[in-house]
């Protein structure tokens, strides 16, 4: 296998025995370079293993057992992909890029605020849904991996303890045995610590898949809400549109009645010069019948 940097902080490689070709993104170009170094490095670790563990073999066997230990390779998996010398499992980057705190915010006094406060959150939980997504499906293809990398070492290791069970059944060159069937031993001890190690990191991943479809429950419950704000939104318009037209209808009415006051005043006025003409004309008798 030969692992091929696709970009900046994405590398691939195919297992032409599987037929399979796997993928991996990384945090920053230094630690897919990391990765890729590490990957040459066991690649040829793995190289060089095969090649001495085949002149033991070929070394210890006698002829006539040299077409049954032809087959006797021990698989060599990269270890858990990371991008540091630390090992960075896919719950901790899903923790680290799905995390959604969710706080209580005070309802703000008009409909308009509350309508843009629940569409940003929903806009903030849209996005981090797709991020759960992603990691998810992620997750899932690394957890059906494992099952295929558990299942290849209990078959390894039953064929190694078969191994060494005809290894002992061998007469002569016993030191040569011993020494194999030790580091045969050696070898099935890492493959139950592998199996260990994979075993608990199926947990937390299975941990990690409820804490996501929590954060789904949480976001449906949003949505809801932010429907029920947008039906109430919608029945304060209509009620803001019937007050803005009872308020124009009062405008008219308040107008015409202006109107009404200003012709009964000019009416008024013209009754009040009427009056006073007729009180001065009354007032010039009363003084000419007294002279």
């Amino acid at each position: 296998m030969t692992f091929t940097k696709t970009s900046h902080k994405f590398g691939q490689w195919a297992d032409s025995r599987a037929n399979t070709v796997y993928g991996l993104g990384f945090s920053s170009e230094a630690h897919l370079s990391k990765f890729a170094d590490k990957f040459a490095e066991f690649k040829e670790a793995a190289r060089l293993a095969k090649e001495k563990s085949q002149e033991k073999m070929e070394l210890t066997s006698t002829p006539s057992q040299e077409s049954a230990t032809g087959d006797l390779q021990s698989p060599v998996t990269p270890e858990s992909i990371n991008g540091t010398d630390e090992r960075v499992t896919p719950d901790a980057a899903f923790n680290a890029e799905s995390r959604v705190e969710i706080n209580a915010v005070p309802f703000p006094h008009s409909s308009t605020s509350i309508t843009k406060h629940w569409e940003a959150e929903l806009a903030a939980l849209k996005g981090n849904n797709a991020k759960l997504t992603a990691a998810l499906l992620e997750s899932t293809a690394n957890v059906k991996q494992w099952k295929q990398q558990l299942a290849a070492y209990q078959e390894e290791a039953e064929r190694l303890h078969k191994r060494v069970t005809e290894l002992e059944c061998v007469s002569g060159q016993t030191a040569g045995v011993k020494t194999q069937k030790t580091e045969l031993n050696q070898t099935i001890e890492e493959l139950e610590a592998e199996l260990k190690a994979k075993e608990e990191e199926l947990e937390k991943l299975k941990e990690e898949v409820e804490k996501a479809n929590q954060l789904q429950t949480q976001k449906d419950s949003i949505t809801q809400k932010l429907q029920e704000t947008e039906l109430r939104n919608a029945e304060l318009e209509s009620q803001l549109a019937d007050l803005e037209q009872r308020l124009e209808n009062s405008q008219l009415e308040s107008e015409s009645f202006r109107k009404s006051l200003r012709s009964l005043l000019e009416l008024l006025d013209g009754k009040i010069f009427e009056l006073t003409e007729l009180r001065d004309s009354l007032a010039k008798l009363m003084e000419g019948d007294s002279s």
